[in-house]
């Protein structure tokens, strides 16, 4: 299994920049895809992106195409989401979340998930 914990989350205005952070343990971080999710008070939980487990491929929300950008580090086993130009509608919980094999945009298929964290965009 593998653990993980994400951070970096805050309060910032309109245009501003954040960077999340997941740092996971367990089992070797390499062998994983990474995700990450937002759901916002009420709504359901969506796809922001994901990375295969050698960083060869990402994919983004079209909402966050341009603004976002996700990267792992294999060294420090954690992974990142990088967010400029944020936006209100961008206020939301943002789990990371991890799976093996196949790379997805589906919350369903991943099997590893931390406790979120809070970004709120004020306007």
């Amino acid at each position: 299994q593998v653990q993980l914990v994400e951070s970096g989350g805050g309060l910032v205005q309109a245009g501003d920049s954040l960077r999340l952070s997941c740092a996971a343990s367990g089992r070797s971080f390499t062998r994983y895809h990474v995700a990450w999710f937002r759901q916002a008070s009420g709504k359901e939980r969506e796809f922001v992106a994901a990375i295969t487990w050698d960083g060869g491929t990402t994919r983004y929300a079209d909402s966050v195409k341009g603004r976002f950008t996700i990267s792992k580090d294999y060294a420090k086993s954690t992974a990142y989401l990088q967010m400029n130009s944020l936006k209100p509608e961008d206020t939301a919980v943002y789990y990371c979340a991890a799976k093996e094999i196949v790379v997805s945009t589906r919350k369903d298929e991943y099997d590893y998930w931390g406790q979120g964290t809070q970004v709120t965009v004020s306007s």
